[in-house]
């Protein structure tokens, strides 16, 4: 329990820690309620929401074309399960054939549903399209990824304590570094039957790959008849200032799997997209789930599709994008070496801190202490990936906050001249 929050929040926080399973570790700032960037809570005080629940929250909370959606399909059916045909879904999975390009999509729940399907379809593929014997289909995935949390991801996870006292794991999958070619190949065997990597590794810091490693990466799967899957859970849907961050090197996945977004704040909603070449391995009764592309699901991701593209949320990301870019660098070059890199694409940026001067998650406790809502990842990285529909105000305001926040520190170590700090840490102003 935190011993700076209030009584009704300590409540609140008190009761989660009786009561729930500690796999979690909040940021001690109980939720009350929000609307589109803002968030208050039980006290009323107002945060900024610079998080958008991992991207979960592009469209803003509650906005309010999609909570109508709801509503409407709430007074009509919300959950009879794919044994019947509903009037949702196929209007859901014509507009991501129109968006994605792909000839089908498959809807799930969560995002690691979704991963979990693109890894049943590529080993099936590879067993049945391109003569793998079965049960010896390799997949292909990158170190420091993150692709959810069930037991067969956390199995190809390069993060110990992902995988601590979970196993055994099936296998299956061979290791790379990412944004290396020379890596991918020597990885690769006669047995490799695809790719499954993330545009811009999130959880691993907001890393970006290097320029034409995807274009790269393209051509060799092409040569070698290696489906190439991307997950864009966090990454599709505009979060990078393009529908989607395969765009940026203007290739064309075999596959692609989203989530988050399309759930539009309000639902877990995902899908695996692909063509007809890759899908027909699909077959009744091959793959299901009871609540995937549920009428009511459908109905939410296709109104936050129709908002996304009608409300213009994607072009006018890669604007917001920029400039809250340049804002952050200005903060880090007044207060190196705390800050050593800002990276990322879009509205979807890390602010590395140098783990010698401070943690993420002290910077993150203080920044909400202040009225911003943000998260660490490995201790060393603070996300901003806002709402896409952030005013260039309130991006001011946040980074204000951050400025003063990160200022802060920066003296207490000491850092305001130059020289060297009383933790040895080098200032360079």
């Amino acid at each position: 329990m935190d011993a700076t929050a209030s009584p009704a929040s300590q409540a609140y926080i008190q009761q989660e820690a009786r009561y729930g399973a500690r796999n979690y570790a909040p940021v001690p700032v109980v939720v009350d309620r929000a609307k589109d960037c803002l968030v208050w809570d039980v006290e009323g005080k107002e945060y900024i929401d610079m998080m958008s629940a991992y991207s979960s929250v592009s469209h803003g909370h509650l906005h309010p074309r999609i909570v109508a959606a709801a509503h409407r399909q709430l007074e009509k059916v919300a959950v009879m399960s794919r044994a019947y045909y509903g009037t949702t879904l196929g209007p859901l999975l014509e507009k991501l054939s129109e968006l994605t390009g792909f000839e089908r999509a498959l809807p799930m729940n969560t995002g690691a549903e979704a991963v979990e399907t693109a890894i049943k379809c590529a080993r099936r593929w590879g067993h049945r399209v391109k003569g793998i014997p079965d049960g010896q289909q390799r997949i292909l995935v990158a170190r420091g990824n993150f692709h959810g949390r069930t037991s067969t991801i956390i199995g190809f996870s390069s993060e110990p304590e992902y995988r601590a006292g979970f196993g055994p794991f099936d296998g299956g999958f061979q290791h790379f570094d990412y944004g290396d070619m020379d890596s991918v190949k020597r990885a690769a065997s006669e047995h490799t039957c695809a790719v499954l990597i993330e545009p811009i590794q999130g959880e691993a810091g907001i890393v970006v790959p290097p320029p034409g490693f995807f274009a790269q990466l393209r051509a060799w799967c092409t040569e070698h008849d290696i489906l190439l899957i991307d997950d864009e859970v966090q990454a599709g849907l505009g979060r990078t200032g393009k529908w989607f961050a395969f765009e940026h090197e203007g290739i064309r996945p075999d596959a692609l799997i989203l989530g988050k977004a399309l759930g539009a704040g309000l639902l877990p909603v995902s899908a695996f997209c692909a063509d007809e070449r890759v899908m027909r391995v699909f077959v009744p009764n091959s793959h299901g789930s009871t609540f995937g592309g549920n009428a009511l699901a459908a109905a939410v991701a296709l109104e936050g599709l129709r908002v996304l593209q009608e409300e213009g949320l994607v072009e006018h990301c890669a604007e917001k994008g920029d400039y809250l870019f340049r804002r952050l660098r200005e903060v880090q070059a007044e207060v190196q070496p705390l800050i050593r890199d800002v990276r990322g694409r879009g509205l979807w940026i890390g602010v590395d801190v140098e783990p010698s001067c401070a943690t993420a998650r002290e910077l993150v406790e203080r920044l909400a202490a202040g009225g911003v809502l943000s998260k660490e990842t490995h201790d060393t990285v603070i996300r901003f990936a806002p709402p896409l529909t952030i005013s260039f105000e309130l991006m001011d305001r946040a980074v204000d906050i951050f400025h003063r926040v990160a200022l802060e520190k920066y003296r207490e170590l000491g850092l305001g001249r130059r020289g060297v700090s009383s933790n040895g840490v080098k200032a360079v102003v």
